[in-house]
């Protein structure tokens, strides 16, 4: 029965994600937008109006959001084999893929905020799915580093009344540099910063990896994290020759910098994983913040492809590996696992952007534009660094589980025998290889002139080959062994971990907020104000009241009681 209605959602998926692509692909050669406004409810003169824009870019990245969507329901059916709650999950997948769906094609601030909160609240859903301590601490922590993006959401929503309408689609190009929109700028970078994980809400998505491999393969490719990135390419008006996109280039290549550098000392499969999704993200938030959103929406589009092969090839590993995710217990998986290993290394590859692979057209096009442009030298390290890291983790990782000796000798032999999930990786294998080129035909039909010097036009290729030889070399110990004589609270400590981020968000942000929150509701909501305030007023209310009903007792000598007191009152008046 689950296979059925697995299927059935993969079928169903697949054929909206088609149909989606071939009308996108029709609104991007017809230069065609749609913008409809769907009356809810009119009272009075106040109407309730849901408005959704449908151009190419909503519908071709609605598009790949399905077809991964229906991928990763197709390889959940044997990666949650066994999982009595599997149309639970499933449902909670599709739940968290409608969310995404709304955010895509909202031009209103409102009803960004309705798909927004649903992926916030559906991914907590998915993160505490393993109902552990762990798990649950995860889930926590990406929940309230979420929330801080959210409440950001909601100023700009307030300041958003300034104008006539909260379609801030209209509102872009009029209000460049107007102040007030700049306050809306800064508050959906923060929300963006947050949601896409940038520093110094990174420590949030290496967390989430608690949540089940396919949910991580659809949330690193293409749905939550990547929801940041989409909404700062909708305002990317406002980042272009300000203090904000500054600003964003800064914290985009600080990200992207931190995360390779972590990713480089961590030995679980799955965070370094996760932490090169945080340094792509970093480029897409960088190349966006210098004006060129074609570009970061390239990449994001090519990025989700390999991204989602990369885990499910994880995933499937962990799976025969009898859920142990520490690379230095693999090893020589290629005579086990040959089509595994080879999905995995073709979606590495097109992660370090080799040549014609998905990754090349548009991170080699980054690169040469960054060149081309006019940049800080900061910012230009940062970059090729970056790109050089990226390659070295990737070797890394190649090095340990795919080569040299099975390092897990009592474990059963292992094999490619779990065809649905084959089924699901190798329906991305083919994208990994050829979506970029197909892409950029698309989305950049006239081809970019780029015009330099040799030696520039080959520095990505040389960055890369250099951080290959750094990650043979690391992985190898010759060059750790010397690393590790260091200091190692400098070596491990900082590098490999975030640069304190996950202490500073949980022990430090999150504790104290929460330990502040509570205190104040326990001193100031139920105690002094409640005393003065609301229990005040109560015991006030209550005594007058039990006075005035005694007053009304039929009783005689209250009556004459009365009486004599008022007669004396009056006397004592007359008196003076």
């Amino acid at each position: 029965m689950n296979l059925s209605i697995c299927y059935i959602f993969f079928f169903t998926l697949l054929s909206i994600s088609l149909s989606l692509f071939v009308i996108g692909l029709k609104f991007l050669i017809n230069d065609f937008t749609l913008f409809i406004e769907w009356e809810l409810l009119s009272l009075n003169s106040n109407s309730i109006v849901m408005t959704f824009l449908f151009d190419w870019m909503s519908l071709l990245f609605m598009s790949f959001v399905l077809l991964i969507s229906g991928m990763v329901v197709l390889y959940s059916e044997e990666y949650m084999h066994g999982d009595i709650y599997i149309i639970r999950f499933i449902s909670l997948v599709l739940m968290f893929v409608l969310s995404m769906m709304f955010l895509i094609i909202s031009p209103n601030l409102i009803s960004i905020l309705l798909g927004w909160d649903g992926l916030g609240l559906v991914s907590y859903c998915l993160v505490i799915y393993y109902q552990n301590v762990k798990s649950y601490n995860a889930g926590m922590i990406t929940a309230l580093s979420n929330r801080i993006g959210d409440v950001a959401l909601l100023m700009a929503i307030a300041w958003m009344l300034n104008y006539g309408s909260w379609n801030y689609i209209f509102y872009l190009e009029c209000a460049k540099n107007n102040l007030e929109m700049e306050i809306i700028g800064w508050m959906v970078i923060l929300a963006g910063m947050t949601k896409s994980a940038q520093i110094p809400f990174s420590s949030w998505l290496p967390a989430a990896m608690a949540a089940p491999t396919p949910v991580s393969a659809l949330v690193h490719s293409s749905t939550l994290v990547t929801a940041g990135v989409y909404l700062l390419i909708r305002f990317n008006i406002l980042l272009m020759d300000t203090k904000l996109g500054q600003f964003m280039l800064l914290v985009g290549g600080l990200t992207m910098f931190m995360s390779g550098l972590g990713a480089n000392f961590e030995f679980d499969l799955k965070k370094i994983i996760a932490l090169s999704t945080l340094s792509q993200l970093g480029l897409m938030m960088s190349i966006l913040a210098m004006g060129l959103p074609m570009l970061a929406f390239f990449h994001l589009l090519t990025h989700a492809l390999f991204k989602a092969l990369l885990f499910m090839c994880a995933g499937s590993i962990i799976h025969n590996m009898k859920n142990s995710q520490d690379i230095r217990s693999m090893g020589n998986l290629m005579m086990c696992m040959p089509l595994t290993t080879s999905c995995l290394n073709i979606a590495n590859l097109a992660l370090c952007g080799t040549p014609f692979l998905a990754g090349f057209y548009s991170k080699d096009l980054i690169l040469e534009m960054v060149t081309l442009s006019y940049i800080n030298f900061f910012s230009f390290f940062l970059y090729f660094v970056s790109t050089g890291l990226t390659v070295c983790y990737s070797f890394r990782l190649v090095y340990y589980s795919l080569t040299g000796d099975f390092n897990v000798s009592s474990l059963h032999p292992m094999s490619d025998e779990s065809w649905v999930m084959l089924k699901g990786m190798l329906g991305l294998l083919f994208l990994a290889i050829m979506g970029g080129s197909m892409l950029g035909w698309l989305i950049i039909p006239s081809p970019f002139m780029i015009c330099l010097p040799i030696l520039m036009k080959l520095l990505a290729l040389l960055v890369s080959m250099l951080g290959a030889w750094m990650g043979y070399e690391l992985a190898k110990f010759a060059l750790s062994w010397k690393l590790m004589s260091m200091d190692k609270f400098i070596y491990i400590n900082f590098m490999g971990g975030m640069w304190f981020m996950p202490q500073l968000s949980t022990i430090g942000l999150n504790f104290y907020f929460l330990s502040l929150g509570y205190k104040l509701i326990k001193n100031l909501d139920q105690g002094w104000s409640e005393y003065l305030g609301g229990q005040s007023i109560y015991n006030f209310m209550k005594k007058n009241s039990m006075t005035n009903q005694l007053i009304q007792n039929n009783d005689l000598k209250i009556y004459f009681f009365s009486m004599v007191m008022w007669l004396l009152f009056m006397m004592i008046m007359f008196m003076f």
